[in-house]
């Protein structure tokens, strides 16, 4: 690594955004808060852990300026909604079991790094992530739809 490029590198782990990212991931995936905050029902904890990877979403895109990064961590944090939301407490086991801060921490280390094999999977599948976030959206819409239907059919068999 040339010693430019290692300045650069120095100076994106020092910064505050990329500090803020590792607490995150910490607190989330190890301390296990995502999990919990996941068995909130009707996807709300989901949601508002989400949330939490805007920093992910900020760093990407404007300290790093890549999209391919970029979409590949929406992504991540798309399907980690996705699968929380699954009814039955299956979403919240899951929550527990995927590590999506600590994946994407992964990919930002992996890219600021530049690991062959991270660099070339983000963008290689930068076309995929763009096509699973238009599902993964819409997939997330159909649940909360869903719910608010459930929610109102029992609400009506419980009170009627």
């Amino acid at each position: 690594m040339t010693e430019k490029k290692s300045d650069r590198t120095e100076r994106l782990k020092a910064s505050y955004s990329y500090r803020l990212m590792q607490k995150v991931a910490r607190y989330m995936d190890q301390y296990y808060l995502d999990g919990v905050a996941g068995l909130v029902p009707g996807g709300i904890g989901d949601i508002v852990t989400s949330l939490f990877a805007l920093v992910h979403i900020y760093f990407c895109m404007f300290r790093l300026r890549s999209i391919p990064l970029t979409l590949a961590i929406i992504n991540n944090v798309m399907r980690d909604v996705l699968m929380g939301m699954l009814p039955f407490f299956i979403g919240g086991v899951i929550d527990f079991l995927n590590k999506a801060h600590t994946k994407n921490m992964k990919l930002i280390d992996g890219y600021i790094n530049d690991d062959p094999a991270v660099v070339q999977a983000v963008r290689r599948k930068a076309w995929q992530s763009a096509a699973a976030l238009v599902v993964l959206t819409s997939a997330i819409v159909g649940m909360v739809w869903l719910l608010a239907w459930l929610t109102q059919k029992l609400g009506t068999m419980v009170f009627s």
